[in-house]
């Protein structure tokens, strides 16, 4: 018996097919995606890094689901923190070790110096009978002045002659030196000139 002749299938036929299945497929597809059940997609079915910030929509990321403490510095942007309050001072550290010694600084610059004098005669009656004759005299620094130091001089300067200072004081108007007084003893057996030199500082 012959063997009936099949024919090959028309090109359009061939399309017709492929078009059905690929309905078919799509079809299948949507509706096993339609009917997951909710909660269905564990971590487990998901690949790492497939959930990407263009998968997440706007502020569905919200504070209760940040893990507490999660979140660094870092994580801001600059300007976004405020600044904390400034607690209190600490206590004071140990003193550091004494630093080199500076360079010298330049001399300084001391203003004009005026010598003030005056002079006693004292007399000096019998000679080393150590009863000495004294006589004080008193020199001030000229207004607007200031005493900055005194010496005393004799006119006579023997060596076999008893001549001393007694004593020299400063004198004060307020808090200012404005001159000296001083006494002189004589036991000499010569009539001697006591003088008494007040420097005073002009400024």
């Amino acid at each position: 018996m012959p063997r009936p002749h099949l024919r090959r299938p028309s090109p359009a036929l061939v399309v017709a097919c492929l078009a059905l299945f690929i309905s078919l497929t799509g079809t299948g597809i949507a509706t096993i995606a339609a009917t997951a059940p909710r909660a269905s997609v564990n971590t487990a079915a998901l690949r790492n890094g497939a959930v990407t910030n263009v998968k997440l929509a706007g502020n569905s990321v919200t504070g209760a689901k940040v893990l507490n403490a999660s979140l660094r510095r870092a994580d801001f942007a600059p300007g976004q923190l405020p600044a904390g309050a400034r607690g209190p001072a600490g206590p004071a550290g140990p003193a550091g070790p004494a630093g080199a010694a500076g360079a010298a600084g330049p001399a300084g610059v001391i203003g004009a110096i005026a010598v003030r004098q005056g002079n006693v005669v004292v007399p000096g009656g019998t000679a080393q009978n150590s009863a000495y004759d004294t006589e004080s005299v008193t020199v001030n620094c000229n207004a607007g002045e200031k005493a900055i130091s005194a010496g005393t001089g004799w006119s006579d300067d023997a060596l076999d002659r008893e001549l001393w200072t007694q004593r020299m004081t400063p004198l004060l108007t307020g808090t200012n030196v404005t001159g000296y007084r001083a006494t002189g003893g004589n036991d000499s057996g010569n009539t001697s000139t006591f003088t008494l030199y007040v420097l005073c500082y002009v400024g």
